[in-house]
């Protein structure tokens, strides 16, 4: 009897792990890193699809699930570096280099991504958001959120500090986002972000969590798919 094959990327891979030795100079933390890095499949899966992080394959998980993006789309990453979803989103939309239809924003500087344009800023800085109408010809239909905050290692302040990001994500969100359009947010399962779901709901007609099979499994990382938003300014026009 023929097996079927399976459609999985990672079907056939030997689990042969790699350690790694402490070195000079490197401490123990920065040594198990690099050896969960080794080890990982996605980092792996990402090198050979061309992908600049592991990263892309939760934006892929997202869109497989939520139907994000579609021809013709226009898309903010925020949060951007090193432009792994950047890349899935410019691909997905049919972003091109003399056409772009995709912005990456980050505080950190970025290599050049095909169909996308790479701003080094920061989101609250003046005319941040009428630079990227003006790049994007008009708002947009998708904003992401994959933004973190340098961590203290101490849980209720970085599930804190990651909310105030994503409040801050919110508000840009709604600032940038068309009638209908859609923002996913990075967020810490816990129960700090109760209060921006109670502020999402209000604006969008679909809030939900979604946690990707890519996301390491000790991760605390979730997401927070908000579809159809409520363009106040719109419908008051109208």
């Amino acid at each position: 009897m023929n097996k079927k094959k399976s459609s999985s990327p990672f079907a056939g891979r030997r689990d042969l792990t790699v350690r790694v030795k402490t070195a000079k100079k490197r401490s123990t933390s920065s040594t198990l890193w690099l050896q969960r890095q080794l080890n990982d499949p996605y980092v792996q899966q990402a090198k050979r699809d061309g992908y600049a992080s592991r990263a892309a394959y939760k934006i892929l998980e997202l869109d497989e699930k939520y139907r994000i993006f579609k021809h013709g789309y226009r898309v903010v990453d925020l949060g951007a570096a090193p432009g792994g979803w950047s890349q899935v989103a410019a691909r997905a939309v049919g972003s091109q280099a003399d056409n772009p239809h995709v912005v990456a924003l980050d505080v950190l500087d970025m290599s050049p991504i095909k169909g996308v344009h790479c701003l080094q800023c920061d989101i609250e800085d003046e005319g941040t958001v009428e630079r990227i109408h003006a790049l994007l010809q008009g708002k947009v239909h998708v904003v992401l959120s994959d933004m973190a905050p340098n961590t203290t290692g101490h849980a209720a302040t970085d599930h804190i500090r990651i909310v105030a990001l994503c409040e801050l994500a919110y508000a840009f969100a709604c600032d940038t986002l068309m009638e209908g359009g859609t923002f996913i947010c990075k967020v810490r399962q816990g129960g700090a972000e109760q209060s921006l779901l109670q502020v999402l709901k209000k604006r969008f007609k679909h809030v939900s969590h979604f946690k990707p099979q890519s996301s390491r499994k000790e991760s605390p990382e979730t997401y927070l798919v908000a579809r159809e938003f409520k363009d106040i300014a719109t419908n008051e026009e109208g």
